[in-house]
């Protein structure tokens, strides 16, 4: 079986680590911990978040994060940035990108349907993700980005994002819909004009004038747009970029994980490493880490002075220690079904005493998934 140290060669040496997992799997605690190692590591880190909560910006100890790198101080030799998406304002940066000017660009901007589309449109979230990544990696000014994904069905969404963005632009509806913006109503097609009449009267007018209107105004950015989702797709399959798999040892968690490796064998991304998280200690092996008891109360045991009293204390021990074994051996039961098909790194981090909500927090995740004791440990 690979060691975390191996997990610690990606972080030294992979530019883009992409942590992907079901849901209440650990990715956001993972994905911050991956890049404060990289930060340790002596490298220009940053670490993105599409998870609208506020957990990566309360296990670095932040208030809050926006749409722009936050820069992180710490007692560390490289830099620890953070940012949480903010799809339509990374939508809006794209349009005034790729318009002629600001005129067209405010066209879009102020378009009713262009607002509908950035808050309700499948996919747009992702496809945003995968473009700011392309962003902050193109910038020069990081050597490492570190992606917590939705959870696992959608981040497939996630790798397809591009694709599915260049196909839409090609498909025959969008050339229809922008047909109108480059010549008159009488010069379309009869077919085309029932269609658009036929259209108005189900949907209404207006929100065929606002798409009009929309399509008009993005006419000649499409090219750009498609170049760009191309780019982006040939980032996520680059050498440079590492899938790690984050997973609990529950089978719900282990089936969407599997899903997802089955997936991305399929397309030619195998995962570079798999992070089990909250995983209980054997404690017959002597599996007892930093962080997961605490050893003040394990030195201090009330034992009854009587016999009857010892012999009741020793069996609801033992009771409890026998629960805890069929807890732990469930669980590497679970971890084998993933572990089989994983060649790369295979990290543990054990279900820990305390929430992960500060750096010193973060510090020990990191010890337990890249096997480095990071400097700075509260």
């Amino acid at each position: 079986m690979a060691t975390a140290h191996d997990l610690g060669q990606l972080v030294r040496e992979r530019s883009i680590i992409i942590c992907c997992g079901s849901g209440g799997a650990g990715k956001t605690t993972t994905s911050a911990a991956i890049a404060l190692a990289g930060a340790h590591a002596g490298r220009k880190a940053c670490v993105v978040t599409i998870d609208p909560a506020r957990r990566l910006a309360d296990a670095l100890g932040l208030g809050s994060l926006g749409n722009t790198p936050t820069r992180i101080e710490g007692d560390w030799p490289g830099e620890l940035s953070a940012l949480m998406l903010d799809a339509k304002g990374t939508f809006d940066d794209l349009v005034g990108r790729y318009s002629e000017g600001p005129e067209q660009a405010e066209r879009i901007l102020s378009n009713p349907l262009y607002r509908n589309l950035t808050s309700a449109l499948s996919g747009t979230q992702e496809y945003m993700a995968a473009e700011k990544l392309y962003e902050l990696h193109e910038s020069g000014d990081f050597d490492l980005v570190v992606v917590d994904t939705p959870p696992t069905r959608n981040a497939l969404d996630f790798l397809d994002a591009p694709g599915r963005l260049t196909r839409f632009l090609e498909n025959r509806v969008f050339r229809l819909l922008l047909m109108p913006g480059r010549v008159s109503m009488k010069a379309l097609s009869v077919a085309t004009q029932v269609l658009l009449r036929t259209i108005s009267r189900v949907a209404g007018s207006e929100i065929v004038e606002d798409a009009m209107a929309f399509f008009r105004a993005f006419d000649g950015m499409e090219q750009g747009f498609r170049d760009r989702a191309r780019r982006v797709d040939q980032l996520l399959a680059d050498p440079g970029t590492a899938f790690v798999l984050v997973a609990a040892p529950r089978r719900d968690s282990v089936g969407e994980a599997r899903f997802f490796s089955e997936r991305l064998a399929e397309a030619g991304l195998p995962v570079a490493a798999l992070v089990m998280n909250r995983v209980h200690p054997d404690f017959r092996a002597g599996e007892i880490g930093p962080g997961v008891v605490d050893e003040t109360s394990l030195a201090v045991v009330d034992v009854p002075g009587d016999a009857e009293g010892a012999r009741v204390l020793l069996a609801a021990l033992r009771q409890n220690l026998a629960g805890l074994e069929f807890v732990v051996a469930e669980e590497r039961g679970y971890m084998a079904q993933l572990e089989g098909g994983v060649e790369g790194a295979i990290a543990q981090v054990p279900y820990l005493r305390d929430d992960v909500h500060d750096l010193a927090g973060l510090s020990l995740v990191a010890e337990y998934v890249v096997g480095q004791v990071a400097s700075g440990r509260g």
